[in-house]
């Protein structure tokens, strides 16, 4: 019986392959650097994949600060090259008045109101 075992596996070409490649010193070595290089290094793929990510949140960001500040820009253009704007910007958001004038603010006490 020990023969038979021993005559199947010289003549099994998978267990011929596995000795030559796989069990090859240096294929296991290929294999543990590749694993190290995907899990564990601090420049594995999933960190970088993590870092992507975050590059492309810091890109959407940026477009939206970028429309922001042409937003603004033009804003303060406007009002810096228009008196009439700047005026009207210091009326309602500063309580600005001309000399002579009074201003009233109404405030309405929110309690007092009823739903409907």
């Amino acid at each position: 019986m020990k023969e038979l075992i021993k005559d199947i596996k010289k003549k099994s070409p998978t267990l011929e392959f596995m000795k030559t490649y796989v069990f090859n010193k240096y294929m296991l070595t290929l294999v543990g650097f590749l694993v190290w290089m995907i899990f564990f290094d601090s420049t594995s793929f999933l960190v970088i994949n993590e870092l992507n990510g975050e590059i492309k949140r810091y890109e959407n960001q940026r477009e939206f600060y970028k429309t922001e500040y042409e937003k603004n820009d033009k804003f303060y253009r406007k009002l810096m090259n228009n008196k009439q704007e700047k005026e009207k910007y210091a009326r309602e958001n500063y309580f600005m008045k001309k000399p002579n004038e009074e201003i009233f603010i109404l405030v309405v006490d929110s309690s007092k109101i009823t739903k409907k």
